[in-house]
């Protein structure tokens, strides 16, 4: 008799080890949850304007992310076309990454259903950076990085205006002017 209830406890035993190990391994986030967990907690919010589909909003996020990090590596791995995005990406995080660690407003236009364009007005330096964030051939959201002139990737773009907001996009659902 004690030796069943020995082995009924070393039953139980196993089992509770089971179930709580399939609990814990259940609450467990992907790694891709947890890296956007920690970069969102280290960074200062993106202020958006506009209207952004999920895929151009995230890509736009970790686009600033990788710029305030000074991050070439990850900045380049968002790039729909990788045949200049290294340089480019180095490009940007010269001109913008101190600026990034700041304030940032993204300024979406367009629909967003497989392209957008986005306008970045960093606040700490007053520099505005328009990209274009995109489907890619392997169906995920990334950006355009085919800037590898430094001037070319600092330019200004002529036709936004100077604050987020003004012109093309707006701030809620609700139409704007009439």
């Amino acid at each position: 008799m004690a030796h069943t209830t020995r082995l009924t406890r070393l039953a139980r035993s196993a089992s509770a080890v089971v179930v709580v190990g399939g609990l814990l391994t259940g609450c467990a986030s992907d790694d891709g949850s947890l890296t956007y967990q920690t970069d969102y907690s280290d960074h200062r919010p993106l202020r958006v304007v506009g209207f952004p589909s999920a895929g151009s909003l995230a890509t736009v996020q970790k686009a600033v992310w990788r710029l305030a990090d000074g991050d070439t590596d990850g900045l380049a791995a968002l790039a729909v076309d990788d045949t200049q995005a290294d340089v480019t990406a180095r490009n940007w995080v010269k001109t913008f990454g101190a600026a990034a660690k700041g304030n940032v407003t993204a300024d979406f236009y367009d629909e967003g259903s497989v392209r957008q364009v986005v306008v970045l007005y960093f606040a700490r330096s007053g520099q505005i950076k328009e990209i274009e964030a995109r489907i890619g051939e392997d169906g995920s959201w990334g950006l355009t990085l085919a800037e590898p002139d430094p001037s070319e990737a600092a330019a200004e773009p002529t036709w936004v205006p100077p604050k987020p907001g003004c012109s093309g996009s707006r701030t809620s659902g609700a139409p704007s002017g009439s």
